[in-house]
């Protein structure tokens, strides 16, 4: 399946430049597999399963089987809600090997943002567990499916054995075109689709890999949801296997959990949200039993870390710092492992490719030769279209992509990010959008009109705060209501607002629009 192309002249210079190679991650599976020392080689470790790379092949190759018996075809696209679980790295790599298009969705996705995303890509399958806790995802999967006509199957990843086939061959895909469809952190309130090849994921991998100095001997937890594009290839869980290495999985990030895997796989490398690199760090300043002598990198990312964190990271954990800077539509920025300390402790890192191009303008698109600016990038990892060609205003009329974020480049070019130019909050990573959620605000009866801002947080570095003028001032909403309405109209959890204040009107700008600024100006002031 074909995605909106990089110019001619743009495909002719990274294929001559040796950065897209051909290779499908089903290449990759099946060489690696098929080296003899690397097959016996630990592949994927989680709570109760252990594969080696010949293991993960086997498993692969017949849920691949299976799904085509079932009826799922080439190019069709499948939903994915899977948890830190083996089952989510076959099920992945079966899809690639039978040529369907995973989409990538999260656990903590509800009913709301998963009909959006079935519906956008026509999705003719959904795969997760049966339940989560105490979501029964099961229910939450028909629900989706009675609402998404192009819904034929459901797939219950703790039962893939039901599914699978003795293995067939199956027609090689071009590297060139759509290997699958990440989600956005969302501008808006259903995350956009971002299509992604072979070739271009397959270099972001590759070279992530070189930055972050993963070989063999690599064990990388994913600690975050794996769906995320930082566990999964800044360098992640696809970098781990691209290099032989190991990728283990924990269903927990928090240290009781999380650090028995360090202790048990010898995990090396991990990637975290700074609210979740504060808990880690505090939780070892303070003193533990757990040995994590292993741990020797830990990567930074998904919202700004704090300075002061920072500078705490390394000596408590007693490792290497790397920050990261990026996005799932392309560009990836790492502070370099023999950096000063003064760079990786408090700027964002560089572009990780050579031929990663940026350029700072202002709101009106004028360049901005000093200070900061709006960031623009083009590379061979950074799309140029989203799905449908949804969003179009998120690209410059040359192509580039228009990231949103506010940032300064020092003069030896390491990036400070200093915020973003739209009303997308950061929720210790999460991306809430304003818009959804004023939109669900105003469908409550005690709600005449909403405006949602984001507060600073010492732990989560944003928090939601719902400013409502109340439809009767005598009986004004409060937040445990509003977030009970929000959570049953199926919005994830940290999507609900964090606080809610009443005010009596929104200060304006002198065009007579809602001033967000002066509502965060206010929320200072308290």
């Amino acid at each position: 399946m074909k995605v909106a192309p990089w110019p001619q002249e743009l495909i002719d210079r990274y294929r001559a430049q040796g950065l897209w190679r051909g290779e499908t991650f089903d290449d990759v599976l099946r060489q690696r597999a098929a080296d003899p020392q690397v097959a016996t080689r630990t592949a994927v470790v989680d709570a109760t399963t252990s594969l080696t790379y010949a293991e993960l092949d086997e498993h692969v190759g017949r849920l691949a089987a299976g799904l085509v018996a079932l009826g799922v075809g080439r190019d069709d696209r499948v939903l994915l809600q899977i948890p830190n679980q083996a089952e989510y790295v076959i099920v992945v790599f079966a899809l690639f090997r039978m040529g369907a298009l995973p989409v990538f969705g999260l656990p903590a996705h509800r009913e709301n943002e998963l009909v959006g995303i079935a519906g956008a890509a026509d999705a003719v399958a959904i795969v997760s567990p049966r339940r989560i806790g105490a979501v029964d995802h099961r229910a939450l999967a028909e629900s989706v499916a009675a609402q998404v006509p192009s819904v034929r199957h459901l797939i219950d990843v703790d039962d893939l054995a039901s599914v699978s086939a003795d293995p067939i061959e199956h027609a090689r895909s071009d590297p060139s075109e759509m290997a699958f469809l990440q989600l956005s952190g969302g501008s808006t309130g259903i995350p956009k689709l971002i299509p992604r090849t072979h070739d271009d994921y397959l270099y972001s991998v590759i070279r992530s890999n070189e930055v972050c100095g993963v070989t063999a001997d690599t064990v990388y937890l994913a600690t975050l949801p794996v769906a995320h594009n930082f566990p999964m290839s800044s360098p992640g869980i696809l970098g781990a296997l691209y290099a032989g290495g190991t990728v283990a999985l924990t269903e927990s990030p928090a240290p009781s959990v999380a650090w028995e895997m360090v202790q048990r796989a010898g995990v090396t490398m991990t990637g975290l949200v700074p609210p979740l690199a504060r808990l880690w760090t505090e939780t070892a300043e303070a003193g533990t039993d757990f040995d994590l002598s292993t741990l020797r990198t830990v990567l930074v990312g998904g919202a700004r870390c704090p300075d002061e964190l920072a500078r705490r990271i390394g000596p408590a954990l007693g490792v290497t710092l790397q920050q990261v800077f990026g996005m799932a539509e392309g560009l990836v920025c790492y502070t370099r492992l023999d950096d000063p300390e003064d760079v990786v402790t408090s700027t964002q890192g560089r572009p990780m490719s050579d031929a990663d191009e940026l350029r700072l303008v202002t709101e009106d698109g004028e360049i901005v030769t000093d200070g900061p600016g709006f960031l623009e990038t083009q590379g061979p990892y950074t799309i140029r279209a989203y799905w449908a060609d949804r969003s179009p205003e998120s690209f410059a009329p040359d192509g580039w992509y228009r990231t949103g974020d506010v940032v300064e480049l020092t003069p030896e070019g390491n990036m400070l990010v200093r915020g973003r130019g739209g009303d997308r909050i950061n929720r210790g990573g999460e991306k809430v959008s304003a818009e959804q959620l004023e939109e669900e605000l105003l469908a409550h009866p005690l709600v005449r009109d909403a405006i949602v801002v984001a507060v600073a947080d010492k732990f989560l570095g944003e928090r939601t705060c719902a400013y409502v003028i109340p439809a009767d001032p005598e009986q004004p909403p409060t937040l445990p209501v509003l977030r009970k309405f929000v959570r049953e109209a199926g919005l994830a959890e940290w999507k609900l607002p964090d606080v809610v204040k009443v005010i009596d009107g929104f200060p304006e700008t002198g065009v007579g629009k809602v001033s967000r600024k002066q509502l965060r100006e206010l929320l200072a002031q308290n």
